[in-house]
This record gives C-alpha cells, sequence and structure tokens, in this order.
C-alpha cells in the first residue's frame, strides 16, 4: 500500500518478519511471552492505523503507543536474555523497532506543537473576545 505512513510499513514489515520467529519458540515460551508478542504487534499495527483516521485525542493514542512499543522492547530482550533469540536477529529487531521508535516519537512531537499552536490561538481568540489587546 504505497500511502501507508512509512511507521505503518515498518510495523507491518515488523510483523512479518518476528511472528514466524515467535511461533517458533519453544512450547513453553511460545504459549506465554510468543502469544503475549504476537498479541501486541498486531495490537501495534491496529492502533496506528486507527489514530492515523483518528481526528481527537491522536497525542493521547501515539503516548499509549509509545508504552506498547516499549514493552515490545523489554520482551525482545528477555527473548535474548533466554538464549531464545541470537545476537544476530536481536540486532536486526532492535534496528526495526528502533526505527518504529523513531517514527513514532517525531509523530509525538508533531502532535505536541500542533496542540501548543491551537492553545495559543485559542487563547489569543479569548483575549480578543473580552477586548484585551493582544500581546507585544
Amino acid at each position: 500500500m504505497a500511502a501507508d505512513l512509512p511507521i505503518i510499513q515498518k510495523t507491518y514489515d515488523l510483523i512479518k518478519w518476528y511472528v514466524p520467529i515467535l511461533n517458533q519458540l519453544p512450547r513453553d515460551q511460545r504459549f506465554q511471552l510468543g502469544d503475549r508478542m504476537v498479541v501486541g504487534l498486531y495490537d501495534l499495527l491496529e492502533s496506528l492505523i486507527f489514530v492515523r483516521y483518528q481526528q481527537e485525542d491522536k497525542l493521547l493514542h501515539l503516548q499509549r503507543l509509545n508504552s506498547k512499543l516499549d514493552v515490545l522492547r523489554y520482551q525482545t530482550r528477555l527473548l535474548l536474555d533466554f538464549d531464545l533469540l541470537s545476537h544476530k536477529r536481536y540486532q536486526y529487531v532492535g534496528q526495526m523497532i528502533h526505527g518504529i521508535g523513531n517514527d513514532l516519537g517525531g509523530w509525538i512531537r508533531q502532535q505536541q506543537h500542533k496542540a501548543e499552536k491551537e492553545k495559543a490561538a485559542a487563547r489569543k481568540s479569548r483575549r480578543e473576545a473580552v477586548g484585551i489587546p493582544p500581546d507585544s
């Protein structure tokens, strides 16, 4: 899908790469950590698509997604610590997650800037409505 946001495409690519690996985990880890990670990855993708079309409260949703991404980082580190993921794969998936995190951070900063501009415009409008001259 050519019109997708880069963060959505990167998350899609992460799922395509990571889910087959998670599905090959030993039985005890696959049904505990692996399933949680797979569900978290799909939730991340769904939430990104949802936020893309959200008109209000984007910032709040993006900040929640940032927390979900952080959980995925820790879960990935657990795979490495349990010797269920090679260092090479850990580095690769770490780069993928880092790229998603960079995009998400940029999106959050954009929404914060937008919210600040909207607040400033609302303050200016309120001041003008009550006859207070604009700041010099």
